[in-house]
C-alpha cells in the first residue's frame, strides 16, 4: 500500500474535482500542509474506537455555584473598581474612559482592532448608573472589558480578525456580552486575533500581528491574542476570547496572565462565529483567578461570585506523567514541578493517573476542527478566497480532502476519550499540568525544539490544551514562573465536566502560594 501521503498526491486533484473547487492550481500548498500533519492523519487512520457514534458536540454541564464566594467589601481588582463606581456613579466612565486612552497608547501592540469612541462610553456609563439608581444590582458597573473580534458587540464592525469590506456594526449583542453590560461593564474595544481563530500566532495579515507586552519578539499565542496582550499591558483587567485547542489558555500563557476555559456550553456561544462548533468555548482572560471568577459568574448567568481559595489539605491533584509530562521543555518542567511541590507542601495529595488514549488526541482535533472549519466556511473559499490570510486559507482548503468516516472515526475516539476522562475523574479532584510544553516561541517561528529535534509548533504548543477542547472539561491557565530570557510559564488546572468552581477555588489558592509575578 502507497504511503498516506503518497495516496494524497494521487488523489487531491480528484478531490478537488469531485467537490467543485476551483484552484486546482493550489495542490502544492495543500500537499506541503498535508505533510506537516501526517503524524495526526496516520494515527486517526489506525484508530479503532469502541464507542458508538452519537451526538457529536460534548454534552452540556451546568457548573454548580458552590464554592464560589460573594463579593466583599475586601476584594480587589475588578470588583473594587466596580464598588468604587456604585459608589460614585457619577463617575463610572472614568475607568473605561482610562482604558481607552491607555489602548491608544499601546497602539504598538495591535491589540485592538476597534476602539469605542468616548462618547459611546460616556452614554453608557450614563445608562448604566442611571439602572443603578433605579435599583439594579450592577456587579461590574464602570469596569471596562476587551472582547475579542469573533464576537457581536452592538455598534462594533464583527471583523472576525478577517479580510474584505468591513462588515457593518453589529446591532446586537453576543449573549455572554449582553450579560457583561447588563452588569454595567463598559466595552473599549473588540481586539485582535488570528484569522477566524484558525491558528495560535495571533500573526493577522490583515490587522497586523499582535505584540506580546511581556516580551515583544516573541508570540503572544492565539488565537485569542489580543485580548491577551490588552490585560497583560494593563489596558483592561477583563478581556473575553473563545477556544477551540486552547485560544484562550495559549495566549493567557504566553501573555503571562489568567484564562479560563469553562465546561462546554456552560457560557453560551451565541453570536460569537464557530470555527468548530463542538470544540468552541467561551470565556475569560483576567489579570488574576478572583477577576476571571467573577466576569465567569456573570458570562455564565450565575450569581456574580468570586473565588473562596482555602488550603488544599486533602485536595487529590492527579499527575499524568505520561503524554503531558513526558516531553517538555527543562524550564517549563521546573515551574509546574515547582508549582505542584507548593500544592503538596499545603496538603494537597498527588495522585499518578494513566490516561489511555489521550495521546491521539491531536488527531481527533485535527479531523474534527479541519472538517467543521471548512464546512462553515466552504461559500467564501469557493467565492472569495483572496480575502483569507495564506496560513487559514490552506487549512480550510485541505479539510474538502479528509474522508467522512475519518470525521466519524474521530468521534467515537472522542466519546471513548471522554469516558476515560470521566472515570479518572472520580479518583482525583483536579489535574494539573503544564499549560504548554514551551516557553513562547519566538515570533514568526515555525518549529520548536522539543527533547533534542525540532518539532512544529503546533505540537509544542497545543499538544497540552486540546484534550480539554475534546472532553469538554473546564480548564485553567495561570503563571507559574519565567523561563529562559524571562518569559513567563503556566500550569494548567482542569477538572471533571460541570466542576469550573472548584478549578478556580483551586488555582485562586495556588496563585496564593506562588511568588509574585513580575
Amino acid at each position: 500500500m502507497h504511503d498516506l501521503y503518497q495516496r494524497f498526491e494521487h488523489a487531491v486533484d480528484g478531490l478537488a474535482d469531485l467537490t467543485g473547487y476551483p484552484y486546482r492550481d493550489r495542490s502544492h500548498a495543500w500537499l506541503e500542509r498535508l505533510r506537516v500533519n501526517l503524524p495526526e492523519l496516520r494515527t486517526i487512520e489506525a484508530l479503532q474506537p469502541t464507542a458508538q457514534l452519537g451526538y457529536l458536540a460534548p454534552p452540556s454541564a451546568r457548573a454548580t455555584v458552590e464554592g464560589g464566594a460573594e463579593i466583599t467589601d475586601h476584594t480587589q481588582g475588578a470588583a473594587a473598581i466596580a464598588r468604587e463606581c456604585r459608589a460614585s456613579p457619577e463617575r463610572a466612565a472614568e475607568p473605561a474612559r482610562a482604558a481607552l486612552a491607555a489602548a491608544g497608547e499601546r497602539g504598538d501592540l495591535r491589540a485592538f482592532i476597534t476602539l469605542s469612541d468616548l462618547a459611546a462610553i460616556e452614554a453608557a456609563a450614563a445608562g448604566a448608573a442611571h439602572r443603578l439608581r433605579a435599583g439594579a444590582a450592577l456587579p461590574l458597573l464602570g469596569v471596562p472589558i476587551a472582547v475579542k473580534d469573533l464576537m457581536s458587540v452592538a455598534g462594533f464592525p464583527q471583523t472576525n480578525g478577517s479580510g474584505g469590506p468591513t462588515p457593518a456594526p453589529a446591532t446586537r449583542d453576543a449573549a455572554a456580552v449582553a450579560r457583561l453590560r447588563a452588569a454595567g461593564a463598559l466595552v473599549v474595544g473588540t481586539t485582535n486575533l488570528h484569522e477566524l481563530a484558525y491558528g495560535i500566532t495571533s500573526e493577522n495579515p490583515h490587522h497586523g500581528s499582535v505584540v506580546n507586552p511581556r516580551h515583544p519578539g516573541y508570540t503572544p499565542g492565539g488565537s485569542s491574542g489580543g485580548s491577551a496582550a490588552a490585560v497583560a499591558a494593563g489596558i483592561v483587567r477583563l478581556a473575553i476570547g473563545t477556544d477551540t485547542a486552547g485560544s484562550i489558555r495559549i495566549p493567557a500563557s504566553c501573555c503571562g496572565v489568567v484564562g479560563f476555559k469553562p465546561t462546554f456550553d456552560v457560557v453560551p456561544r451565541d453570536g460569537a462565529l464557530p470555527l468548530g462548533a463542538s470544540l468552541d468555548h467561551v470565556g475569560p482572560i483576567a489579570a488574576d483567578v478572583a477577576d476571571a471568577a467573577l466576569m465567569y459568574s456573570v458570562m455564565a448567568g450565575q450569581p456574580a461570585r468570586t473565588v473562596r481559595p482555602r488550603p488544599l489539605a486533602g485536595l487529590r491533584v492527579g499527575i499524568a506523567d505520561h503524554y503531558f509530562f513526558d516531553t517538555l521543555a527543562d524550564d517549563v518542567a521546573h515551574s509546574v514541578h515547582a508549582a505542584i511541590d507548593l500544592m503538596q507542601r499545603d496538603g494537597a495529595i498527588l495522585v499518578p493517573i494513566a490516561l489511555p488514549g489521550v495521546e491521539a488526541s491531536a488527531a481527533l482535533q485535527f479531523v474534527t476542527v479541519c472538517a467543521e472549519a471548512t464546512d462553515l466556511h466552504t461559500k467564501r473559499l469557493r467565492e472569495a478566497p483572496e480575502t483569507l490570510g495564506a496560513d487559514v486559507r490552506v487549512r480550510l482548503e485541505i479539510g474538502q480532502f479528509l474522508p467522512a468516516t475519518w470525521y466519524a472515526r474521530a468521534q467515537r475516539a472522542r466519546a471513548d476519550l471522554a469516558a476515560m476522562f470521566a472515570t479518572v475523574m472520580r479518583e482525583v479532584d483536579v489535574l494539573v499540568t503544564p499549560t504548554l510544553r514551551v516557553a513562547p516561541p519566538p515570533s514568526g517561528a515555525r518549529t520548536a525544539r522539543l527533547g533534542g529535534r525540532d518539532v512544529p509548533l503546533h505540537t509544542a504548543v497545543v499538544a497540552l490544551t486540546m484534550p480539554f477542547n475534546l472532553t469538554g472539561m473546564p480548564a485553567l491557565t495561570l503563571p507559574c514562573g519565567h523561563g529562559e530570557h524571562g518569559l513567563p510559564i503556566g500550569v494548567q488546572i482542569a477538572g471533571a465536566c460541570g466542576d469550573d468552581w472548584r478549578v478556580l477555588n483551586v488555582a485562586a489558592r495556588l496563585e496564593a502560594l506562588l511568588p509574585p509575578m513580575r
